[in-house]
Parts: C-alpha cells; structure tokens; sequence
C-alpha cells in the first residue's frame, strides 16, 4: 500500500511539473547594452534613464553614456533625460542571440517660455522715489577711503576666508613635510639653524614688534 501511495505521487509531481511548463514556458533572456548619444554632437548622455515599459525594471546610463539590461524578446525600452525627449526602442521578438547591442540619439527638447519683464521696484513712482534720494557726491576718492579704512581691513583680515590657491598650498605644504619625515622622527624647527636666522632677521626687522614708537 505504502509502494502505491509512493508511485501516485510520484506520478502526479511529474504530470503538474509537465503541464506547468506546457503553459508557461521559459523566455529567452537578452543581455541588451548600448550607448546614448546628444543627436547634434554625439556626445555621451550620463544619468539618462532607461526603463522598460510596463514594468518597474530599469536601469541609468553612465558617465560615458553605457547601459546594460536584462529584457526579454518584444520589450519596449523608454528612454528618459532631461533637455531631451523622450524616446522608445522596440526589442524584436524573432531575437535569438543572448547579447545585442545598439547606440540611442535623443534630440535636444527645446522650450520656448514667454518673455518676462523684471523690475527691481514695484511701481516707477518707488523707482523715482528710489532715484531721487541717491546720494552721488561721493567721488571715487572718498570711495577708496572708506574702503581703505583701518576699521574696513581689519573687518576682512579677521572674517574673509582663505582663497582656494591659499588652502591647496597649505595642504600641499603639509603633504610634503608629511612625505619628507616618513618613517623618522618629524624635523622641529627649533633646531633648524634656518629658521633662527629668519627669526633673528624678523626681529631685526621689527615684525614682531606690537608697539609703535612714538615720534
């Protein structure tokens, strides 16, 4: 009886796999890749995003413009990126091959936008107001004054930040004094013979002085 029950299911695993597979077969699957180009330039597109249509699978184009996705015979591709439009590529279905390749153009959208006018005053009444109460008996002399001011300086001596060549040199300065000490003990400058003679002629100098001497 146990030998029976067996063999039945057995028997039945064997017809409901079968008739699975009779109704639902296996597609065959693409390995699809190209590249996306500007249509006027044909210069790779980056970040351009690539979906298939009707379902939730995607994927985005690098910097060189190359894709890759999986898809399978009769899939629609949707091509999307902005300043461009959109675009659709139909994957034949008599494909038999497992890799396919093919280059995409999109064409620039252009939007044509009304012309808008721009007033810095609501109204030319507050515009002639605004011109009336200007102030021009400053002349440029008085203008570099008030900028050469010591109160003006040392404003920006202590808030402006340091300019971008200033910072790379500051950082290059400390690789290299990191690079020059490796594998030894760091160099200290109070035993740098060079560094007594620059303090030595700085102090000669009076640059380290903080009181003015009285005329």
């Amino acid at each position: 009886m146990k030998r029976f029950l067996t063999i039945f299911l057995l028997f039945s695993t064997a017809l409901v796999i079968k008739a699975q597979t009779k109704a639902d077969p296996v597609k065959p699957l693409i390995q699809f890749s190209g590249v996306v180009l500007d249509q006027d330039s044909l210069t790779p597109i980056p970040l351009v995003y690539i979906i298939v249509k009707g379902t939730k699978r995607g994927t985005n184009s690098d910097f060189s413009g190359f894709f890759s996705i999986v898809v399978n015979p009769g899939d629609e591709l949707e091509f999307h990126a902005l300043v461009y439009k959109n675009r659709t590529y139909k994957i034949a279905d008599t494909l038999k091959q497992k890799y396919y390749y093919a280059v995409q153009v999109l064409t620039k959208d252009t939007i044509d936008l009304a012309p808008v006018e721009v007033f810095p005053w609501p109204s030319k009444e507050e515009f002639k107001r605004a011109f009336l109460a200007l102030n021009l008996n400053d002349t440029d002399i008085d203008r570099a004054e008030k900028n050469l001011q010591r109160d003006a300086l040392t404003y920006l001596e202590r808030n402006q930040a340091a300019s971008a060549s200033e910072n790379y040199k500051y950082v290059m300065l400390a690789y290299y004094t990191k690079a020059y000490t490796l594998g030894q003990q760091p160099s200290i400058s109070l035993l740098n013979p060079f560094a007594w003679a620059q303090f030595i002629d700085n102090v000669k100098k009076g640059k380290y002085s903080s009181k003015k001497k009285k005329n």
